[in-house]
């Protein structure tokens, strides 16, 4: 998705909110989008941006992906990792908590408990895979944070686990890396940059509201990240890996805004 570079925003203010539904706007009814850029752009305010020049349906997204790239580049440079996204009282929490994928809530994947094994790969010392029970055994922590959904929606839930910047550590990953990705039992794929990896408040969530991960929120784990919005955040997480080589994600690899947050 295209997003303008922008000043730093809190990442659940209005104003991020109000970007997201222009970015959804602008990824429905493709071909007619499409059709109105090849039009509008072609004049040269695109071209001038891409160094493209805007004649087909080709060179339109090949255009468009050079400025989602470069407004990839701008919102990391704006990212700042000592920045602390807004928490707030259990009294707040929206319950219920809604249900978010690409698919329908009777398709939601049943992991089992005892077979699971978290795969660990990449540019880490320890590549030795994880159960739940190991999991659980390292510190908790639990915070109370608004997910942003890029459909336009938000909401306010309580997630425990572990501080994922302590799990990178405790597996001996090379935080000078670019990318941590992750690989999920849905089918659904994603990463992220290694500054939002080591945020303070991204956590390797393990638990909802003091109970167990439930199906529907992504059990076994799910990656949550209160600075970025909601389709960055993986669900029923099977796999992790550090790497220097781009990995791209689901809903990436079909235009949306690789960094996704602020």
């Amino acid at each position: 998705m295209i997003k303008k570079p922008k000043q730093l925003l809190v990442p659940n203010s209005e104003a991020l909110v109000n970007e997201a539904l222009k970015d959804l706007g602008q990824r429905i009814e493709q071909p007619m989008r499409r059709a109105f850029l090849q039009r509008a752009l072609s004049l040269g305010g695109l071209s001038l941006l891409s160094g493209c020049a805007v004649v087909d349906e080709e060179s339109v997204e090949s255009a468009l992906l050079k400025v989602s790239r470069f407004n990839d580049k701008a919102q990391a440079w704006l990212f700042d990792p000592n920045r602390l996204a807004p928490t707030y009282p259990e009294s707040m929490i929206t319950r219920p908590f809604p249900f978010n994928a690409y698919y329908g809530e009777d398709e939601i994947r049943e992991v089992d408990e005892a077979s699971y094994r978290l795969e660990v790969t990449g540019l880490v010392a320890d590549k030795q895979a994880w159960t739940l029970a190991e999991l659980r055994t390292m510190p908790q922590e639990t915070q109370v944070t608004r997910h942003i959904c890029v459909e336009g929606w938000s909401a306010i839930g309580k997630w425990g686990g572990v501080r994922f910047a302590s799990f990178l550590r405790r597996i001996g990953a090379d935080t000078t890396a670019k990318y941590v990705g992750f690989k999920c039992a849905d089918d659904y794929y994603t990463s992220i940059d290694m500054p939002t990896a080591l945020h303070p408040q991204t956590l390797l969530t393990l638990t909802y509201d003091d109970q167990p991960l439930p199906p529907r929120y992504g059990f076994p784990m799910k990656l949550r990240m209160p600075t970025k919005l909601g389709y960055k955040n993986p669900k029923h997480i099977q796999a992790i890996f550090v790497t220097n080589t781009y990995p791209g994600g689901y809903w990436e690899d079909q235009g949306y805004n690789w960094f996704g947050g602020s």
